[in-house]
């Protein structure tokens, strides 16, 4: 007999605000520093010292923070993810998670006409939210620079055949987390990093952290535009799942365009064997309009871009790696060839 689903803790919405509430406040690293009394937590995170602690303590109700004794507060180990350091640091509302947070009320409009909701919240698309806004970038940058690093992986080759690589362009990288991962494993290969100029401009302390600065060549642009051309790898993590399918083609397409006769587009991220779970790309879908894509889906917006997938698989760290050549007799070759 399927078990009993309680729809009323699905539509539970005083958790997940009071989680992001509390992240914004930092309250997680006040008590971190010894500051555990909810009048002095009120007081150093300039609160209301009442609806604090019932905040605090719906939380331990659900097994964030402890309450050891009346009126003071512990982090727990669930607790210790909303630290700065941790994973769910992103989840401040006056950040890019906040701004994140706050789309799914657009999820109706999204449903009804199939187009971003983001949108329909705050008067302009994802994207030009970001530009518009120098603080709500560098958030986003932190947060896909944080993601970048916890799940960075020097072997996205799936044959691992990097003796011959010599040049991997890093289409979308962000901040260069993993690029600076790839080329300090492999001291032989040099990379060009690809995102817009705002963005690659905090690169500059990632590629000399890795000690790999004289092998980086950075390019502020959009990836839109045409990409440097004859490089041996085309990498591009976790960007499709950013994009519908038309603007997932142009960019396969761009690929296409730069690649060496024998070069490669890898393909990180957003990609699976079978259907992803259903909640999987939600967000994107108010977001932005992007997915995740089945395989099969994949190989059809690659046949529209001049590619053939040659290789899937699964990457040490377990992501899902999707890698493309030139699909025989393509316009993409032919403009190659004419360079």
């Amino acid at each position: 007999m399927p078990e009993k689903v309680d729809v009323d803790s699905l539509s539970d919405l005083a958790t997940p605000w009071s989680l992001r509430v509390v992240v914004t406040l930092g309250v997680a690293e006040q008590l971190a520093a010894g500051v555990t009394e909810i009048g002095e937590l009120a007081r150093h995170t300039e609160c209301d010292r009442d609806c604090l602690a019932r905040v605090l303590r719906h939380l331990v109700g659900k097994g964030v923070f402890e309450e050891p004794v009346e009126g003071e507060f512990a982090l727990n180990e669930a607790a210790r993810s909303l630290l700065r350091s941790g994973r769910l640091h992103g989840l401040a509302l006056d950040g890019h998670g906040g701004r994140s947070a706050a789309a799914w009320s657009g999820l109706l409009a999204t449903v009804r006409t199939g187009q971003p909701g983001y949108q329909t919240v705050f008067g302009r698309s994802y994207w030009a939210d970001l530009d518009a806004d120098a603080d709500l970038s560098a958030s986003y940058d932190a947060n896909m620079g944080r993601h970048a690093g916890e799940a960075s992986d020097p072997a996205v080759l799936l044959d691992d055949a990097w003796t011959q690589v010599g040049h991997v362009v890093d289409v979308g990288g962000g901040t260069g987390e993993t690029l600076a991962e790839i080329l300090r494993a492999r001291p032989t290969v040099r990379g060009t990093l690809i995102d817009l100029p705002r963005t690659v401009a905090r690169s500059t302390e990632v590629f000399a952290a890795a000690g790999v600065a004289d092998r980086v060549a950075v390019q502020g642009q959009s990836f839109f535009d045409p990409l440097p051309a004859g490089a041996d790898v085309y990498l591009l993590k976790r960007l499709l799942l950013d994009w519908p399918d038309e603007q997932a083609v142009a960019l396969l397409t761009r690929c296409a365009e730069a690649a060496a006769p024998d070069g490669r587009v890898v393909v990180v991220g957003g990609v699976s064997p079978g259907r992803s779970a259903a909640s999987a790309g939600l967000l994107m879908m108010v977001q932005t309009g992007g997915k995740p894509r089945t395989l099969d889906e994949f190989r059809d917006l690659a046949a529209r871009a001049g590619l053939a997938v040659t290789a899937s698989g699964h990457s040490p760290s377990g992501q899902f790696v999707t890698e493309c050549r030139l699909a025989a007799g393509s316009t993409a070759r032919k403009t190659n060839a004419r360079r």
